[in-house]
């Protein structure tokens, strides 16, 4: 009898594939005090352009020691930042100010600092215009064309184009790069040198004095103090006020928060060398090139002409041939544009960074994280920044001076609640630090944090004068900051109403593959 034909053997079952989520945002390169440097430099440095010309036409001659003044004190106000940065992950002012002092002052504290981001745009693109405008007309003219570009109107559409580019490319997303930044330095570093070595032989050549203490305020510049007199009868209140117009030469001191989780470690030590980096260049190039614009263009010319071109029209007057100083100002020009350019879409980049910190807080409502369908940015925190900066330079209409008032505003106050709140740090959260702000007075078990209550006041005083002396910053900025005070304080509301998770959800775009493969990309 025949054995019974065996029954196939049953296919062991295939174990079941993982469901696996990769959630990828950005990925963190590590990089030296150097690159940290050209980073912020890149915001802080690009003021050169225009600073000079504001603050003479708001003080007088007297303009560069001020400015000079200002490069030293932001060197202590960096430290403010370089304290908090030791303390914390993210050293912004949202962050600082919520842990000092609660989230009504952090949203009004970040209200001003937006405001201080959407005048970084339209200030550093129609600046950028402005050289752009003035090297066109001048080579216009030397050829004997009859015809000029209006000077505002140019400037404005140039900051609208230069706004709208960086728009396109943060909503396609941009790539975070150290190496933009450290080339940007790297040729600006060369234009400062030839530029202070043409105009130290300048003056060597035809001799030079030094600007004059004499301060000569114009009737904007004292705002609602004007016809009032105080500024003579209180010495001390001139100098605040002159001070005030010229504290937007530090603008950009927020970036270095920003890029503080990238610096490489011994991040303290790093941060302290890029810090002394920063100082010496701005010293070399905001400061000093102030001073010698004064002290080289001629005095009929240089307000009527060169208001809003000052470096331009720096190497205009320089000893040589004049084949040779329009290749400088040519040179001057470009570079201007690389970093005034840069300040711009830095403008944007932080604003969408700060945006974001506060609505993983939930103070704005979920709707403005979602990122593009395609591109996984978050477009409509872009969007309404693009927008707003364009608005901006519209309604000024390619005033640079009423962009740098108006500017003002922001920074000043952005510092004053930073320094308000770390000084008040110090006695809420007595844990030591990697580094503090120098002189600290110990009265028994307490420790007095005089340097940081110094700058401070300092700051404080500051602000408070420019309230009254700057009535376009005062109305816009208030105006402004109060708006967006309403629209974070609303949104948080309507936000936790809904009954929303307050835990910090990332937001992303998800895509299926069957395989996931080294090669493949995956959001």
């Amino acid at each position: 009898m025949a054995a019974p034909e065996s029954s196939p053997r049953a296919a062991p079952a295939a174990p079941a594939r993982p469901q696996i989520i990769v959630v990828t945002t950005a990925m963190l390169v590590f990089i030296s005090f150097w690159r940290a440097a050209a980073i912020v430099l890149c915001d802080m440095a690009s003021t050169v352009y225009y600073i000079g010309g504001i603050v003479e036409q708001a003080i007088g001659k007297a303009a560069p020691w001020y400015i000079g003044a200002v490069m030293l004190f932001a060197y202590a106000v960096r430290g403010v930042y370089i304290e908090s940065c030791a303390m914390f992950v993210r050293g912004g002012v949202y962050r600082v100010v919520k842990e000092a002092m609660g989230g009504t002052l952090a949203k009004l504290s970040v209200s001003a600092l937006m405001f201080d981001y959407v005048l970084t745009g339209p200030i550093s693109g129609v600046s950028a215009g402005q050289y752009i405008v003035g090297l066109t007309n001048e080579l216009l003219h030397l050829i004997h064309l009859p015809v000029a570009i209006p000077t505002a109107a140019g400037s404005a559409a140039i900051a609208i184009a230069i706004t709208l580019y960086f728009w396109r490319q943060n909503i396609l997303g941009i790539e975070e790069s150290s190496d933009k930044a450290m080339k940007i330095m790297g040729v600006t570093t060369v234009m400062v040198v030839v530029m202070v070595t043409w105009c130290g032989v300048t003056l060597w050549m035809r001799g030079a004095t030094l600007p004059p203490f004499e301060l000569h305020f114009s009737d904007e510049a004292l705002g609602w103090l004007g016809g009032t007199g105080w500024e003579k009868k209180i010495g001390a209140l001139g100098i605040l006020i002159a001070f005030g117009h010229s504290i937007l030469a530090m603008s950009g001191e927020e970036s270095l928060a920003q890029v503080n989780r990238e610096i490489a470690h011994p991040k303290v030590p790093n941060l302290i060398k890029a810090g002394l980096v920063i100082f010496l260049f701005t010293m070399l190039t905001t400061g000093l090139v102030s001073f010698f614009a004064v002290m080289i263009i001629p005095d009929d010319v240089r307000m009527s002409a060169y208001s809003d071109n000052l470096v331009g029209g720096l190497a205009m007057y320089m000893v040589g041939p004049l084949s040779v100083r329009l290749v400088l100002r040519a040179f001057v020009v470009v570079v201007g544009f690389l970093i005034l350019a840069g300040a711009v879409n830095t403008a944007i980049v932080g604003s969408n960074g700060v945006l974001n910190r506060v609505a993983e807080d939930g103070v704005l409502a979920d709707w403005f994280r979602l990122p593009h369908h395609r591109y996984g940015t978050t477009h409509r925190i872009i969007d309404m920044v693009v927008g707003l900066q364009i608005f901006t330079i519209i309604a000024s209409r390619g005033n640079v001076y009423a962009l740098g008032e108006a500017y003002a505003f922001g920074v000043v106050w952005s510092f004053v609640f930073k320094a308000l709140s770390m000084v008040m740090l110090r006695f809420k959260d007595r844990r030591p630090r990697a580094w503090r702000v120098p002189l600290n007075l110990r009265v028994g078990r307490w420790e007095l944090p005089v340097g940081l209550a110094l700058i401070f006041l300092v700051l404080l005083a500051t602000a408070l004068v420019n309230l009254v002396t700057k009535k376009v910053a005062t109305e816009w900025g208030a105006a402004f900051t109060l708006v967006f005070f309403v629209i974070f304080w609303l949104s948080e509301r309507i936000h936790h109403r809904h009954g929303a998770a307050l835990q910090h959800l990332e937001k992303f775009n998800v895509r299926y593959t069957p395989e996931l493969e080294p090669g493949g990309r995956s959001a």
